[in-house]
């Protein structure tokens, strides 16, 4: 009994000095980001790098605020999520209620194609969509990005 506790209490500590390592290895890139964003232009390329900036330049983000419209960007963004956030609520709701409570006839061969669609890889689909959304005259618009979202 006590040998297999302490089989179970080495695994675990592995596991989590495993997993304590890989999360080290996965916050880094960040934290590089986030230092680098207060650095100088100067500071940012030198050998060693520095970690922590000699002196934080605030001024950094009004400049990159002020350079690109970035209103513009947070209002397309919160208007393409909001609605194909609505649209998958709606469309998927209803197509997997009807598919797991109602029977109907044709029912199994439609859920069937559903599943193969799928497991089709994007790539696939890219060109004949894109011919499809440039006959609609949809290029350039947010409406490819949201109108599926609906069906």
């Amino acid at each position: 009994m006590i040998r297999r506790k302490t089989q179970y209490m080495v695994i675990n500590s592995i596991f989590h000095v495993l997993a304590y390592t890989l999360g080290i290895v996965f916050i880094l890139p960040f934290i590089w980001m986030v230092s680098t964003s207060f650095k100088e232009t100067a500071e940012t390329f030198i050998m060693p790098p520095k970690w922590i900036p000699s002196s934080f330049r605030w001024q950094n983000y009004i400049e990159g605020w002020n350079i690109a419209p970035f209103n513009l960007y947070l209002l397309n963004t919160v208007k393409i999520t909001l609605s194909v956030l609505i649209g998958t609520l709606l469309s998927n709701t209803l197509v997997a209620y009807s598919f797991s409570r109602l029977e109907w006839p044709g029912r199994d061969v439609l859920f069937v194609i559903l599943l193969s669609t799928l497991m089709l890889p994007y790539q696939v689909t890219l060109i004949p969509v894109f011919v499809l959304f440039s006959k609609l005259g949809w290029v350039n618009t947010h409406l490819p990005l949201i109108v599926p979202s609906f069906f």
